[in-house]
């Protein structure tokens, strides 16, 4: 059994007027459907991208607050200073550093004592 409904309605892709058959039709036609699906899946994908990039940088920083003794690598995005900024600052022994064989280790709780006021 068929509808008599007739309906004007805006296409959500295209923007223009038609009119539809159901009460729940959305675009003008099958192409308007089919490249709003294809933009809805391009954009996901887009979020998706974004989102494990976001997860691929926290992963750093994340390693280094589980540390007890950093590396002057790990001080980088756990401070938010350059490495040249790190060996001044054990240069200048405003931080208290070990130096292990070609590279320096700095305890954790040096650093949180360097912010303690």
């Amino acid at each position: 059994m068929s509808s008599n409904i007739r309906v004007q309605r805006k296409c959500q892709h295209c923007g223009n007027l038609f009119i539809a058959k159901t009460t729940v039709t959305k675009f003008c036609g099958d192409d308007c459907a089919k490249r709003n699906y294809k933009k809805r899946k391009r954009e996901e994908k887009v979020a998706d991208s974004n989102e494990e990039t976001a997860n691929e940088l926290q992963l750093p920083l994340i390693a280094a607050q589980s540390k007890d003794y950093l590396e002057i690598k790990d001080l980088q995005p756990l401070l938010g200073l350059s490495r040249r900024t790190a060996y001044r600052l054990i240069r200048d022994n405003r931080l208290n550093a070990l130096k292990l064989g070609n590279r320096y280790v700095v305890r954790r709780k040096d650093i949180d004592k360097m912010f303690e006021i």
